[in-house]
C-alpha cells in the first residue's frame, strides 16, 4: 500500500508549540535588546500587527479612513516595540495596548476632530461610547442617559454633556447645500442679515469729531431729538423754552455740524 509522503512530515517541517513560539519571540526581544537587530525588531513589529489592527478597528468610523487608522496604531506598536522591556516580566501586549490606543486617540483629537475639546471631557465621551455599546448589546435597545450614568457612576448631566460633545466635533459647513441637494443654495446664504449700519460709520465718525464744537444745550437738544425721539414740544417744556426757540436751537447746531463734517472731509482730501 503507498503512503503519502506528506501525510507524516519530518519533525523539521511540523508547526512549533506554543511554547516554542514564545521561546521563538523571546530570542527575538533578546536579539533586539542585546544586539540591536533590526531584523528583530521588524519581526516582532509583524507579528504584532493583528493586535495593532484590532485595536484600530474599535475606533473604525464612516469619517476617517482605516487605512490611516491602521497606520497610527502600526505607528504605536512600533513605539511600544522600542520602549518594551521584557526583563520586567510584562507581557507586551499589555504594555502596548495603551500605547497604542494613546495614538489612536491623539490622532482623532488633533487630526480628526474639527472642535477642540478638554482633555477630561474628551476621555468621559470615550467612557460613554463604550458603556453605549456595551449595554446595547446587554439590552438589545439603546440604553437611557440614566443607564449609561448607572453602569459609570456619572451624574447624568456629565454624561449628557458628553454626548453632546460627541455631536458636534465635527460642525457643519456654512457651504453645505440647505436641503442636501447640490443645486440647492449653501446654508451661508441663510445665515445673517445685512447691517444698515455698516455704511453711517464714516458719518458717525465724523459727527464725533464734529459734536465737540456745539455748547452743552445745543447737545442736549441734538440729544433729545434724535436719540431720545422726543418732539419740539417736549423738548421746550424739558429745557424750559418755547417751541421756537428750540427749532431755531436745532436748526442752528445741525448747519453747524454740516459745516464742520465738511470742513473735516475736504481737509481730509487735501492731506
Amino acid at each position: 500500500m503507498a503512503t503519502n509522503p506528506d501525510a507524516n512530515p519530518p519533525p523539521d517541517h511540523q508547526a512549533p508549540a506554543p511554547d516554542d513560539a514564545l521561546a521563538d519571540e523571546a530570542e527575538l526581544w533578546r536579539r533586539l535588546r542585546e544586539d540591536d537587530d533590526p531584523v528583530a525588531r521588524e519581526e516582532l513589529v509583524r507579528r504584532h500587527l493583528p493586535f495593532a489592527r484590532s485595536l484600530a478597528l474599535r475606533y473604525r468610523a464612516a469619517s476617517e479612513s482605516f487605512d490611516d487608522l491602521l497606520q497610527v496604531a502600526s505607528l504605536g506598536l512600533v513605539n511600544a516595540v522600542d520602549r518594551f522591556d521584557p526583563s520586567r516580566g510584562t507581557p507586551f501586549v499589555a504594555f502596548a495596548s495603551p500605547t497604542v490606543l494613546g495614538e489612536l486617540k491623539r490622532h482623532f483629537r488633533d487630526r480628526v476632530w474639527t472642535v477642540r475639546v478638554p482633555r477630561g471631557l474628551h476621555d468621559r465621551m470615550a467612557e460613554v461610547e463604550k458603556a453605549t455599546a456595551a449595554l446595547t448589546v446587554e439590552l438589545q435597545r439603546p440604553p437611557s442617559v440614566g443607564e449609561i450614568a448607572a453602569k459609570l457612576d456619572l451624574d447624568p448631566t456629565d454624561v449628557l454633556e458628553a454626548m453632546e460633545a460627541g455631536h458636534n466635533r465635527r460642525p457643519l459647513s456654512l457651504d453645505r447645500p440647505v436641503g442636501g441637494d447640490e443645486e440647492e443654495a449653501p446654508a451661508s446664504e441663510w445665515v445673517g442679515e445685512r447691517d444698515e449700519g455698516f455704511e453711517l460709520v464714516e458719518d458717525r465718525l465724523a459727527l464725533d469729531d464734529a459734536l465737540p464744537q456745539l455748547d452743552d444745550r445745543e447737545r442736549l437738544v441734538l440729544r433729545l431729538r434724535f436719540v431720545e425721539d422726543m418732539t419740539q414740544s417736549q423738548i421746550a417744556e424739558r429745557i424750559g423754552h418755547s417751541q421756537m426757540h428750540v427749532s431755531r436751537i436745532l436748526r442752528r447746531s445741525l448747519e453747524r455740524l454740516r459745516s464742520e463734517v465738511e470742513a473735516n472731509g475736504e481737509g481730509e482730501n487735501d492731506g
